[in-house]
């Protein structure tokens, strides 16, 4: 699933963010990968539905703070003995006052870091956008899809006068 715009190129994308999640802010975050996850990626080979952003407290956590956590990178097959694991935690690189800000966020006010797409830029230097967010209860999901559900009919009247 790779969608090439203008300065970038989407490889993953997390459409159930948006509507499981109320997007607070959003940042744009570098990712420590091996030289076969990067060729995996340009493939178009991954998925970021199911991972989550944390941060790793056990005795293999290195230096870095916020960890992509469970997403899928695909194993590049020309690797062989040199290749990666699908699921292992990545370390993502963002500014040291933006990751105690989001961990404080986390701590205090009880709120989650979720990816929503992962991609290429102008340069091609893998980024992950990230974003600090809060859960949605069912009656604002319910009254999210009752807005999308009023916007299109109104554009289905609107098309056909």
């Amino acid at each position: 699933m790779t969608k090439t715009t203008d300065n970038y190129k989407v490889i993953a994308f997390n459409k159930r963010a948006r509507f499981d999640y109320e997007l607070i802010e959003i940042v744009e975050a570098g990712i420590m990968l091996m030289g076969s996850e990067v060729k995996s990626l340009r493939l178009g080979k991954s998925s970021i539905n199911e991972a989550y952003i944390g941060e790793m407290t056990e005795e293999g956590a290195d230096h870095c703070g916020l960890y992509l956590i469970n997403a899928t990178i695909s194993i590049y097959p020309q690797a062989k003995n040199f290749g990666h694991e699908e699921k292992r935690p990545r370390c993502l690189l963002v500014r040291k006052r933006q990751m105690n800000k989001f961990l404080g966020s986390i701590r205090k006010k009880g709120l989650t870091i979720v990816p929503l797409r992962l991609y290429f830029n102008g340069k091609g230097v893998a980024k992950l956008e990230i974003a600090l967010a809060k859960g949605k209860q069912a009656h604002d999901k319910r009254a999210a899809i009752k807005d999308r559900d009023w916007s299109r009919e109104k554009a289905r009247v609107l098309k056909g006068e």
